[in-house]
């Protein structure tokens, strides 16, 4: 069955949108029953590229609409709106161990959508093409503002949304990688909340002492949130991933200066040493890396560190000190960290000291350690750079299955914004920002 490439029709709509927006992709103009395979490319910063393809049948219109049809076969199937995006993979040939993440969120994240006949896997650039399209995804709504904090000792930056404000404020920690991850804050910038992404491993104020930050380095952090004149000083939240939870819950519950709205933890624990710094936290789980294990891969498991979780109540977070509404999000196929054990220790500490209304827990069965917001492609294990002087690289098995932990993406990524919107909106008329939630 021959087709001529100026036959077929291909949109994408929106074709330039949020990455957390879905789009709907349309084919049309084909024969009834048509068999084609759908296609997507993406180059990332790195050089590396990234493909996603599914098996079609065209129905007797001669159409295929993705969010309707399912997919036969390919990197995903059935019917998956967003299959393209969450089910993208290196393409054949490249290095093991890669992970996805946008480094420069004032660019977009381009996508190349195509349309091949036939049920294509592999060898897609020698094909004959019939369609394609490109397809921006932006982590910064029109509008959003970042600003580098020049403050000497924050390595940060924050993001503004559209609009005059006061708008809700939010400190964005990421995990043991260090570095200043930007793209998580920009995203909850374009849904309305001024987000600081800050570096608080890796700064530049350590790399110039040798020392680690103390807890002065993120209540520092939280008074340029506080003082700044677009920011509800009443209304900051903090959200860390794994390490990051690490930082939160301390501070959430023991600082005198951090006074939260709310805190989301994604992948955290509530355990370590409680009177230390992030060096005595680090020293800690150095103390029990024989508990390290290899999988048959020699990737690295680091859950059983903080295994079992302690009874010793000078090892873990006193959570129930905790003051204001905390929501956990946790994989229960978690290969790096114990989340799922240290959220049932956290409502059962919260249980016994009254105030267990303040928590909700997100659990999700097959779901790993990098729960990143929506669409974003799965790695069940990737490499990983220690911030250990002198630095070694790991292949860490993260955990997690592709379509349960895909779904666990979206899932607790929209529960996530209305939990900050009703914490930090809560009593306020909702801002135009918050119209697509």
């Amino acid at each position: 069955m021959s087709m001529k490439p100026l036959c077929v029709k291909l949109s994408v709509q929106p074709s330039r949108g949020l990455v957390d927006e879905k789009f709907t992709i349309l084919v049309q103009n084909l024969l009834p029953g048509f068999q084609l395979t759908i296609h997507a490319l993406h180059q990332c910063e790195d050089g590396h590229s990234w493909e996603a393809f599914a098996h079609y049948t065209a129905d007797a219109t001669g159409t295929v609409n993705v969010s309707e049809d399912p997919s036969l076969d390919g990197t995903y199937s059935g019917v998956e709106q967003m299959g393209l995006l969450w089910s993208l993979r290196p393409v054949p040939g490249s290095k093991y161990g890669l992970r996805m993440r946008k480094m420069n969120v004032q660019t977009p994240m381009v996508v190349t959508i195509s349309v091949y006949q036939g049920h294509r896997t592999e060898g897609f650039l020698d094909q004959v093409l019939l369609a394609s399209v490109m397809v921006e995804r932006w982590y910064m709504a029109p509008g959003v503002q970042r600003v580098p904090i020049t403050d000497g000792k924050l390595t940060a930056t924050l993001f503004l949304p559209s609009g005059p404000g006061p708008f809700p404020g939010l400190l964005d920690l990421w995990g043991g990688g260090g570095k200043l991850v930007e793209y998580r804050a920009a995203l909850l910038a374009s849904h309305g909340i001024a987000s600081m992404a800050l570096d608080y491993l890796t700064p530049q104020i350590t790399k110039e002492t040798g020392k680690m930050v103390d807890n002065d380095y993120f209540e520092t952090a939280y008074r340029v949130l506080e003082q700044h004149p677009q920011i509800l000083g009443s209304r900051i939240a903090m959200l860390g991933l794994s390490f990051g939870s690490t930082v939160t819950l301390r501070m959430a519950v023991y600082s005198q200066v951090v006074k939260l709205s709310c805190a989301v933890c994604i992948s955290g624990s509530h355990v370590q040493p409680i009177g230390g710094g992030l060096e005595q936290i680090l020293a800690s789980f150095s103390k029990h890396a024989y508990k390290t294990r290899l999988d048959e891969n020699n990737q690295v498991i680091w859950r059983d560190l903080m295994l079992p979780i302690p009874t010793d109540p000078s090892l873990k977070v006193d959570m129930g000190r905790l003051q204001c509404p905390l929501l956990l999000v946790v994989g229960e196929d978690d290969q790096n960290w114990p989340t799922h054990e240290s959220a049932m220790d956290v409502k059962e500490m919260m249980d016994q000291a009254g105030n267990s209304h303040l928590l909700t827990v997100l659990s999700y069965k097959n779901a790993g350690h990098l729960i990143e917001p929506p669409f974003m492609p799965f790695a069940r294990a990737s490499t990983f750079k220690t911030i250990t002087n002198p630095p070694t690289k790991v292949m860490v098995l993260w955990g997690g299955e592709l379509v349960a932990h895909s779904r666990a993406q979206e899932d607790a990524w929209r529960k996530t914004l209305v939990f900050l919107r009703e914490n930090l909106y809560g009593g306020m008329k909702h801002g135009a920002s918050f119209s697509n939630l």
